[in-house]
């Protein structure tokens, strides 16, 4: 099937919404605006559903308008958006307020980066219930129950109803109840039927044992119903219906338009990247199976599927059903990455200055690799990473989320001096994408072990654009990496819409799905439209790094950085037994 027509993708990220409208494969137009989050307490992080909402709508009404594209003509539409919480009133759909305002009801989203409910998540994890062997062992603070948990205690909870923001978007979009495996399964506990014996999808024993048995009124109602009883689950692309004439007002667009079923942000990036080809005619003969999606902005998250369960110690998952039916898939992630090298920047004294010289005229990250650069050349070394050979970063500022699964990781840094100079800014910067290329190592080598077969990285997200960062992954990994390039209207190309693309693609599935005459499954037709539409790709090859010295050289940093890891967990022991005493 020849994949014709336009659709729009909506992708809600950290920091801003943004709407891509596709036809032909070709972006025609975009169009982004930024959202604002509020923080009134440390680790308390909120956005409005309202605000992200008529952002949206300004953002498919802006790009309509610059692609002179007819409304009518638009067939579907796909959303993504970060794993955020939002709380509504069961009874009229307003938001509520989530804190720590309790007056503030526009503030009604815990982001996904909101710590809050660390003390929740360990009485959560400590219940030991069979749902926590799919979450890579124990629930993260970053998930949905324990934020759930937290609110109970802050407020009550009994006339709420709670969407991951995904799902919230489908809702708005169609004004049906309908929920993805994707956030459900991801992020909330649901065990789709038959996984270890589970019937109903949500564990009426589990949320009683949390002290959350308001979850299980009426048949999980604030949760989207049961798999069995008033619910509705979908996988990725799957359609949810037509927009609601409220929705379709709003967006101006036509009521004819097909919503398919919402996905994680990260999700679309696999969706939207896993099945590119290089463009430089290197052969990838890697199958799906084979295929790690790296989608890299604020934080970065590592996705592969499995057409069988396979647990990961420390990686979410294995989910049924979450991208494709009847397939697993494994998700393994870093809390801060696009993060930490923004917070290595803005703390360093050299910051201001190094503003005042790009602002205008380059990006920061690039004139920080061109230092680096000369100083490279002008000290005639053998490999970058020599210029940090005694400057060692680790840098989980916010906990870890992959392979460890333990929030209390902090940063450490071995090796500063009293510089201040634009210089050591620079060293400093190296030696934290080093520690990104070497725990994205760590996360692969804990897949491959676990029985994973992974040939090829899939990488989208802001941090593509950085060549260093890429080329210090691929030795790091000994791994090719393939960054799809999306042709765009008036752009030769973009490197960084993989998301949006990607969410555009699931309303391509949702429209094939509905007009299939044809006998394919869902899976069938999702994976069919990735192939037929996603665009060629920049590759990095692995076999082509001729200096064997620089990969032996970051092996040894990576014992380094195994050993900072060691070392972290052994002092706060130490601690810890001293506190006992007491």
């Amino acid at each position: 099937m020849k994949i014709e027509g336009y659709y729009i993708g909506v992708d809600v990220g950290t920091g801003s919404a943004r709407a891509c409208l596709v036809g032909s494969s070709l972006i025609l137009a975009q169009h982004e605006i930024e959202i604002p989050r509020e923080e009134l307490m440390p680790d308390h992080i909120t956005q409005s559903s309202t605000f992200i909402w008529e952002a949206i709508c300004t953002c498919i009404k802006e790009v309509i308008s610059k692609a002179s594209i007819c409304a009518e003509n638009i067939r579907a539409i796909g959303f993504d958006a970060t794993c955020s919480l939002v709380m509504i009133d069961k009874n009229d759909n307003s938001p509520l307020a989530v804190g720590p305002d309790p007056n503030n009801d526009d503030q009604n989203i815990i982001l996904w980066m909101d710590h809050r409910a660390t003390k929740e998540t360990d009485i959560i994890n400590s219940i030991g219930d069979k749902c926590l062997k799919y979450v890579g062992g124990k629930m993260s603070v970053e998930m949905e129950l324990p934020k759930i948990k937290w609110l109970k205690g802050f407020r009550s909870i009994k006339d709420a109803k709670f969407f991951d923001l995904p799902d919230y978007l489908t809702f708005k979009a169609t004004g049906k109840e309908t929920r993805s495996f994707c956030s459900t399964v991801c992020k909330q506990g649901l065990l789709p039927s038959g996984v270890a014996g589970s019937v109903d999808g949500w564990s009426r024993e589990f949320l009683n044992s949390i002290d959350l048995d308001e979850l299980n009124e009426n048949n999980f109602e604030s949760l989207g119903g049961s798999i069995t009883k008033k619910g509705s689950f979908l996988s990725a692309g799957q359609p949810v219906g037509y927009l609601s004439k409220t929705a379709a007002k709003e967006m101006g667009l036509s009521e004819s338009t097909l919503v398919a079923s919402g996905i994680i942000d990260a999700y679309a990036g696999y969706i939207g990247t896993v099945a590119a080809k290089p463009t430089s005619g290197h052969i990838i003969d890697s199958k799906m199976t084979e295929r790690l999606a790296m989608v890299a902005g604020t934080s970065t998250c590592h996705i592969i599927v499995s057409d069988h369960e396979l647990m990961v110690p420390g990686v979410w998952g294995p989910y049924k059903n979450v991208l494709f039916s009847d397939y697993w898939a494994a998700e393994g992630g870093q809390s801060c990455t696009g993060a930490l090298l923004q917070h290595i920047l803005t703390t360093h004294p050299s910051y201001n200055e190094l503003i005042g010289l790009t602002k205008g005229k380059q990006n920061p990250f690039d004139y920080l690799n061109s230092i680096l650069c000369s100083k490279l050349e002008k000290l005639s070394l053998n490999s970058i990473s020599d210029l940090t050979r005694d400057l060692f970063v680790y840098g989980d500022y916010h906990g870890n989320r992959s392979p460890l699964s333990d929030p209390d990781m902090r940063a450490t840094v071995i090796g500063q001096t009293l510089d201040t100079s634009i210089e050591s800014l620079a060293l400093l910067y190296l030696a934290s994408c080093e520690f990104i290329a070497l725990q994205t190592k760590h996360i692969i080598d804990t897949m491959v072990k676990a029985g994973h077969n992974i040939k090829t990285i899939y990488m989208s997200g802001s941090q593509v654009n950085n060549e260093l960062l890429v080329e210090l992954m691929v030795k790091a990994t000994d791994l090719d990496i393939i960054i799809p390039e999306h042709k765009a209207i008036n752009l030769s190309s973009t490197t960084s819409s993989s998301v949006a693309y990607g969410s555009a693609i699931l309303g391509m599935c949702a429209y094939e799905t509905y007009h299939c005459k044809e006998k394919s499954t869902s899976k069938e037709i999702l994976w069919h439209v990735m192939n037929e539409v996603t665009p060629s790709g920049k590759l990095y090859s692995a076999k082509e790094i001729t200096n064997k010295y620089e990969q032996d050289l970051l092996n040894v940093k990576y014992e380094i950085y195994l050993d900072m890891i060691k070392t972290q967990k052994r002092y706060r022991d130490m601690i810890k037994k001293f506190n006992n005493k007491k």
